[in-house]
């Protein structure tokens, strides 16, 4: 195996960034891009504070006591890895449901020295109807925040109390940094943010439009749940480091260049700073998520583990050749200069990395979370514009199969998703194919009302539903021709 070691390289640095989400994703992307930063510099005003706001404490602890340092595996393929010790993340907090570092973590964010806040809660975190955006102010952490907002639970109750003690302070606003995979991430943070302020106090709602950034980014990682093959492998590296992650060796973000109290300067350290992140947000949520829940959800209902053991087999390579290149590709207005053969081809062989044990039930959490924008979306355009969503609706009946929480043999999995119990109700009620299919596409919180309304579309998500129960997922493959 070929190993290259990368170390941190300088002594200490200034906590600029505040950071909502300590998960794997952000340890792996965003710090990895801080830590290029602070060593090129030698240190300097960047260093990121990362807080978990919802679970796992025990990470923030564990991180703790290793000083935050931490190592990313990224890997090329099995012969080639870089490892890398980080050490951008200069303290940890865990500001939970019991709020054991809450106060700490909105006087860090009050702080003048932090000048950007970044969040990876995920879609559901931002508590925002996956339909039409609107904030959902009857989910318990925002009801939460609305009658006790000065011990927020949720990100944008978080955002919107620091915000006020700046306000008040007469501090100037932060800059808020969705590095969330969704469309517009940027503009969905600051309507949440916004709408909720607006709760409270709405010249605190005015001040907020008006005096705070809220940029949109494009993240770009494929970062697999760690496994204990991935700890064993690390050790064998010489990296005995429960806390460390395993990656690609891939690497994108795009971010808006919109920050107005100063930012680092990462155009040297590989980020693209653009005018217009919607090109390449929808390029890669249609393209790269579309192709990937296509493959989570078929290929779970085939008893299939993992990503590059889907993209083995021929059936699921052509279905996202043409899902690609005929239904989501003609929705987009690709980036300057993007070769969409070689963007596919280059997709293939990404999710064809053996590697990275990354396993298709991380990629179907939380789909009535991501449909809109990964397929459902790019489906509407498509049938407006008189196209074919054939692969589109052979996945929207994988996804409504596999809420069923068995794949087609029969063999049970969990379904981890906000609206777990509605599916498992409408299959309890609907056991005929057409009126569970129907009840799903009515689920207008998912499914936007022109799309279920279309009868092409609904007629194509059952004739699918169907074919998958009755010949399975590769002979409804074979259907599409």
């Amino acid at each position: 195996m070929a190993l290259h070691r990368v170390g941190s390289q300088y002594a200490d640095a200034r906590s600029g960034i505040v950071h909502l989400g300590l998960g794997a994703f952000h340890r792996a992307h965003q710090a990895v891009y801080v830590e290029r930063n602070l060593a090129r510099h030698g240190g300097g005003d960047w260093g990121i504070i990362s807080a978990n706001i919802r679970s796992n404490r025990r990470l923030v602890e564990l991180m703790r006591q290793r000083d935050r340092r931490y190592h990313v595996a990224e890997y090329a393929d099995r012969a080639h890895v870089t490892l890398r010790e980080i050490g951008a993340i200069r303290e940890t907090l865990y500001a939970g449901p019991d709020g054991a570092d809450l106060e700490a973590l909105l006087a860090r964010m009050s702080e003048p020295g932090v000048r950007i806040v970044t969040l990876t809660v995920t879609e559901k975190g931002y508590h925002l109807s996956p339909a039409d955006g609107r904030l959902l102010v009857d989910a318990p952490p925002i009801a939460h925040d609305i009658a006790e907002p000065a011990i927020p639970h949720s990100a944008p109750g978080m955002l919107v109390e620091a915000l006020a003690r700046r306000r008040a302070a007469g501090t100037p606003a932060f800059t808020v940094l969705s590095c969330d995979n969704i469309p517009d991430n940027g503009r969905r943070v600051r309507r949440a943010v916004i709408e909720l302020a607006r709760h409270r106090d709405e010249g605190l709602a005015e001040w907020i439009a008006e005096h705070v950034a809220f940029p949109c980014s494009m993240v770009d990682r494929i970062v697999p749940a760690m496994t204990d093959d991935d700890v064993a492998r690390l050790a064998a590296l010489g990296a005995d480091d429960p806390a460390a992650v395993v990656c690609e060796a891939f690497s994108q973000w795009v971010i808006e260049d919109d920050f107005p109290q100063g930012r680092p300067d990462w155009e040297h350290d590989g980020v693209q700073m653009v005018a217009d992140v919607a090109p390449f947000e929808a390029m890669k949520l249609r393209l790269l998520n579309g192709s990937h829940s296509l493959l989570a959800y078929l290929g779970a209902l085939a008893g299939i583990e993992t990503v590059s053991e889907a993209v083995g087999r021929h059936q699921f390579v052509g279905l996202l050749h043409r899902y690609m290149g005929e239904e989501a590709a003609p929705t987009l207005t690709l980036p300057a200069g993007t070769d969409l053969d070689a963007y596919a081809a280059n997709l293939l062989a990404r999710f064809a990395n053996d590697s990275l044990h990354h396993r298709l039930q991380q990629i179907a959490m939380d789909g009535s979370q991501k449909l809109h924008q990964r397929w459902l979306a790019g489906a509407r355009a498509r049938i407006d514009a008189g196209g074919d969503v054939a692969c589109t609706a052979l996945g929207v009946a994988a996804w409504i199969r596999y809420t069923a929480g068995n794949n087609l043999a029969g063999e049970s999995h969990p379904v981890n998703d906000p609206m777990a119990e509605t599916f498992a109700a409408l299959h309890e009620a609907h056991q005929e194919p057409a009126a569970l299919v129907a009840a799903f596409l009515a689920l207008d919180a998912i499914v936007p009302r022109e799309l279920a309304g279309n009868t092409r579309f609904s007629g194509a998500v059952l004739d699918a539903y169907r074919a998958l129960n009755e010949s399975g997922v590769e002979a409804a493959i074979r259907r599409l021709g």
